[in-house]
This record gives C-alpha cells, sequence and structure tokens, in this order.
C-alpha cells in the first residue's frame, strides 16, 4: 500500500483550497473578516492558518462546515461537487445525476434516503444560520 496521495485526493484537495479562495474574493472579504466570522461561530483560528488553507496546506475536513457558513456557502460547493455556492445536490456528470448521491437511486434494493431541506418554511436556511454580521476589524473579543 503507498502513502502517496491519490491523483484524485491531491486534485480534490486544491480544488477545496481554491473554492476557499475564490468564494472569500468573490464576497468581498478580507482574510480578517473570514478570522472574524469563524471566530464568532466558535472556531479559533487565524489569518494566518486561513491563508494556509487557501494554499492547499493544513486542511481539515472537520473544519469544512464551519468554513462554508462563514463564507456563505455548502460544503458541497466547497468540495466542488457543484458550481452553485447555495446548492447541497452535487450537479449531474455528463447530463446524468451523481451515482447514489439523489432521491430515489438505488443502492441494491434500497432506495437512497432523501436529506432534509436547508430550508425552514419560511425560507430561510437552518444549516448554514443566520448572516453572521462583520466586527470591526481587529483582535477578536475575549470572553471574560
Amino acid at each position: 500500500m503507498s502513502a502517496e496521495p491519490s491523483e484524485l485526493a491531491v486534485h480534490r484537495h486544491l480544488l477545496v483550497s481554491e473554492r476557499l479562495r475564490t468564494r472569500r474574493r468573490g464576497l468581498g472579504l478580507t482574510q480578517k473578516q473570514v478570522v472574524t466570522r469563524l471566530w464568532r461561530i466558535g472556531v479559533a483560528t487565524t489569518n494566518k492558518a486561513l491563508s494556509s488553507l487557501e494554499h492547499g496546506a493544513g486542511l481539515d475536513v472537520a473544519k469544512l462546515p464551519e468554513l462554508a457558513r462563514a463564507l456563505d456557502c455548502t460544503t458541497t460547493y466547497l468540495l466542488g461537487l457543484t458550481d452553485d455556492p447555495r446548492s447541497w445536490e452535487p450537479d449531474p456528470v455528463d447530463g446524468q445525476p451523481r451515482a447514489g448521491l439523489t432521491a430515489g437511486s438505488t443502492n441494491g434494493d434500497r432506495p437512497e434516503a432523501t436529506p432534509p431541506s436547508p430550508r425552514s418554511a419560511d425560507g430561510r436556511s437552518w444549516i448554514l444560520g443566520p448572516e453572521v454580521p462583520d466586527l470591526p476589524i481587529g483582535r477578536p473579543a475575549t470572553r471574560g
């Protein structure tokens, strides 16, 4: 067994890093503003750490949901499975839905479970959470 990452794993890793940087810039946010958003949702990080993530180093998949929330997008988007930052459903491949990832597809005799809607009855997203307001740039507030 080889310890070398597969070509697909390397590609996906670089894609996530690029998506983080592209989404941040598309929202007109600085790295400091994203770090502030992360602090507000309980993820202690630094500008240096965020810069490393955007350049392909130190990517921790456990933080993807919080990164997606701070960047107002879905983890599906960050993983490169869709080009729509708000879509939870992966984009079709060659005009066909991705195997095993859509409602109604089968796995043997069992249909795949339909994921719950990420929207509440009033249309608000319960997964992304409320809009996280920007704080003034500077040191994150400490709790005393």
